[in-house]
This record gives structure tokens, sequence and C-alpha cells, in this order.
């Protein structure tokens, strides 16, 4: 069979190839809590420090770090917008994959899919890095300390000589895991294993919970605000707000992950938007309202540590407070874990039940009707990565993924506009082309204040994806050779 990479498939039936579908039973409040739940974690408690700090490889945002959110955000709303479009249009599993498929073609379609594992399973991977580290942190004000060698990543590990001095040998090498960080994998996977709504109601709490802890920061933390901490507003000029835009970039994603479960809304049509741009829209609020209070608290270049919101807390001697905030970080990244978990193995399942990926991916279990083969082996992944990597790194490669994933959803609502302006649908993102455009340009620019080693990386990952598709994807596509 001869191989057309620019292919095409429909994406507005509902009703898969194989009859097998998801079960359909998220609402329009679920879904805004699944984008809460996937947004607000490990970027506003962990990444948001180094962002206004800075580090070895980029300038610090400072006090201007607000300017830096609200330009993300910005930049994520036009993607957002474009995200809802395709939405109400799709109504089956595989977000912006299932989207690029339908108008730019099968073979951008597989790189976007390749990019998205990314964005779902390396970002939950940096994840559970962070989750790691407040956990420990939290369980250390109870008197319980982790080995370093059973509780840190293996590179942090063996870069620390105090750490490293520390570690046990097996056969000469030295040894070191994230226990923690595998543990919390490993019960999110059989969570979502069970059920979809299971998850969704889980994922709820957990929202409610971390929102009134964020809150809660804000209120006590604003106490302590010292205007002099927010001068100089703009340390490192624009260079650092561009860079400290491009990490907490890091802190938006999530939104995108409730298009994924488009084949389990009883009203995508309806409900898919109001989830994408309700939860983005309350994030951004949120994280502002953060960024001036954090920054007021405690001096901006104190800030690259791991658990900045409690450092802050410490330093105003709010210690109980601290604790709490530690608590409220540990539900919010297990929020996360379980959307990103959610998402990664039903972009798997619809690249799957197109022959780009082997069909054992788009196994349903019986019972559950949850695609359970490729949520045990996103599972597996996330926690080998998470017991032996290092979150900055994970981060940035994540951050690269889901920007180029933007920037192709955004470049598909122009092409849809041109081949189908006519197009019936639920919702139609406005000012087109500018919002597309203005998309575009936003993404690349935040790309462009990311290290460059992310981009080496980043390079050598779509290689690999190339390799699989001409290898296998493009002979065995649905459209294609089954």
């Amino acid at each position: 069979m001869r191989i057309n990479p620019f292919r095409l498939k429909d994406i507005s039936s509902e009703i898969p190839p194989d009859g097998n579908g998801l079960k359909k039973v998220l609402g329009p409040l679920e879904l805004v809590m699944l984008g809460i739940g996937g947004i607000v974690g490990a970027g506003i408690f962990a990444l948001v420090g180094t962002a206004a700090a800075g580090d070895a490889t980029r300038p610090g945002a400072g006090p201007a770090l607000v300017v830096s959110f609200l330009l993300t955000g910005v930049a994520c709303s036009f993607a957002a917008l474009c995200y809802a479009e395709f939405a109400s249009i799709s109504h089956v599993a595989g977000s912006a994959y299932s989207y690029a498929y339908a108008t730019l073609g099968e073979l951008v379609a597989w790189i976007i899919g390749w990019d998205l594992v990314l964005e779902y399973a390396v970002g939950n991977v940096a994840v559970a890095i962070s989750w790691s580290g407040y956990f420990q942190d939290l369980i250390g004000g109870f008197g319980i300390k982790i080995p370093a060698w059973l509780g840190t990543d293996f590179q942090k590990a063996i870069a620390d000589p105090e750490i490293r001095q520390t570690l046990p040998q097996v056969f000469g090498m030295h040894v070191a895991i994230n226990v923690p960080a595998v543990f919390i994998v490993v019960a999110i996977t059989a969570l979502l294993v069970v059920g979809i709504k299971e998850s969704a109601w889980f994922n709820t709490i957990m929202v409610a919970i971390k929102l009134l802890v964020l809150a809660f920061f804000l209120v006590v933390g604003a106490y302590y605000v010292k205007p002099q901490n927010l001068h100089p507003f703009m340390p490192n000029g624009w260079a650092g707000v561009q860079a400290g835009a491009a990490m907490i970039f890091f802190a938006f994603i999530g939104f995108d992950a409730v298009s994924t479960a488009a084949e389990e809304c009883r009203n995508p049509r309806r409900d898919l938007p109001i989830g994408i741009l309700g939860s983005l829209g309350i994030c951004t609020v949120i994280y502002v309202a953060v960024a001036v209070v954090l920054t007021g608290m405690y001096p901006w270049h104190k800030l690259n540590v791991d658990e900045p919101l409690t450092v802050a807390m410490h330093a105003v001697h709010q210690d109980r407070a601290a604790g709490l905030v530690a608590f409220g970080s540990v539900v919010a990244h297990t929020a996360v874990l379980l959307v990103f978990q959610l998402g990664q193995p039903r972009i798997l399942y619809a690249m799957s039940r197109d022959g780009l990926l082997p069909k054992v991916m788009g196994k349903t279990h019986a019972r559950f009707r949850t695609p359970h083969v490729a949520t045990m082996l996103t599972g597996l992944f996330v926690a080998v990565g998470a017991a032996l990597s290092k979150l900055d790194e994970m981060a940035d490669l994540c951050n690269i993924g889901t920007l180029s994933a933007f920037v192709i959803v955004c470049a598909g609502v122009l092409v849809l506009r041109w081949r189908e302006p006519h197009r019936s649908n639920g919702f139609r993102t406005p000012w087109v082309p500018w919002v597309p455009l203005l998309g575009i340009a936003s993404c690349i620019w935040l790309m462009c204040g990311l290290p460059w080693v992310a981009w080496i990386r980043f390079g050598i990952w779509l290689v690999v994806g190339l390799a699989i598709y001409f290898g296998y994807g493009a002979w065995r596509g649905r459209h294609g050779t089954v």
C-alpha cells in the first residue's frame, strides 16, 4: 500500500469505528474541575520560585513574574480558543492529535501525538518528582525522614556531594531511587484503571482542597508583603520576563487535557469549551495573585528552591501555615498527576484505533470501560522516569513539546476555516485569523525563552518519533493498510 502522510480523517463522528467507546459520564462541572486539577500543581507550587529567581541557564523575572503570568495566560488563551473550536467538533478521544489528523494530515498528527507524550507522560514525571519533594517536607513536620537514597532521584543524588556520600553501592555503583514518586504514580494508575467517574470525583475533592489552601496562602501572605521586595520590579528586563514566562508555562499546562476526555462527555459540543476556557480563566486569576504575594513576601533572588511557597511562610515564622501549604501542594500535585495520567492513555488509545500504534493500546477493560493497557503502560513509563530524572529537565522538555502542539492546533484552525468555512459547530474561535496567528506567534516566543538544551532534546525526540512513524505507523494507518 502506498504511504500517504497527508491523508486526512473525519473527526466529527461521536462513534469510534469499532463501536467500543468509552463511558459518557462527564458534565461541565467535572470538566472545569479536571482542567483546574490539571493546571494548578507543580508549576505554581514549585517552578514559580525558579521563574522568579532564575538559575544557571536563564535570568529570573523577579517581581515582574506577575507580567510573565499575564503574558503566558494570554498566549494560552489564544490556544484555548482554538482548542475549544476543535473540541466542539470532535467528540472522540485524542485531543490535538485528532484535530491535526483532520486538518493537517497523518504525518503532522503523528508528530503532535508524539509531542503530547512530552506534555502528559514526561510532564507527569516532573510533577511526580515535585510531589515527592513536598510530600517529604510534609511528613518531615511529623519527624518522619526518608533516607536520601530512597527519596531522591538518581541524577540529583549523584550531583550532590553530600547526598552521594550516603548512597549505598551495588557492584560498585551508587544506588538512588525516588520511592515516593514511584508510589504515587502507581496509586494514580490503579485509580484510573478502575474508572473515569471515580477519578473525576476524586479530582473534584482535591481541586476544592488546593484552591482553599491557595486562598489561605494569599490571605496569610498578604499581611507580610513588603513593598521594598517588589523593587526593582523588572531586575533582568524583558529577557527575565520572557524566561520566566517560558518556565511558568508549565503552570498552565492542563486545560487542554480536558479535550482528551471528549469521548466521555455527555454533551461535548457545549461542555468541552466550558471546561477548557473556564478552567484557564480561573487559574490565571489565581496565579497572578500568588505571584504578587510571593514576591512581596520574600526577596525574589532567594526563591530558587524546590518549595518556594513553604519557604516564604517559614521566612515570616508561619511554620504551621507552611505545613498547611505543603499539604495543599501534595494534594495539588496528586490532582495534576491524575489529570495528566488520564490524558496520555486516551491519546495512545486514539492513535491505536487509527493503526498508528499497536492494537493493544486501543483495548478497553471489559468491566470498567477504560483504556487499561495504555493506562498501565503510561504508568510504568512515568514511574521509571520519576524514579531517576531531574525536575527542571523534565519541565523544560514538557514545555517545548506542549508549545509545539499548541502551535499546530492554532494552525489547524486556519486550515479548517479555509477548507470548510461554513462548518456548523457549537463553538467558533473569534477573530480568525488573528487569534490563531497570535497564538502561533506567542507560543513560538515562549519556546524561544527555553534553554538551548531543551531544543536539542526536543530535536532528538522528533527524530525518534519520525523513525517509528515511517517504520510502523505509515504502513498500518487505518486510512491505509490496517
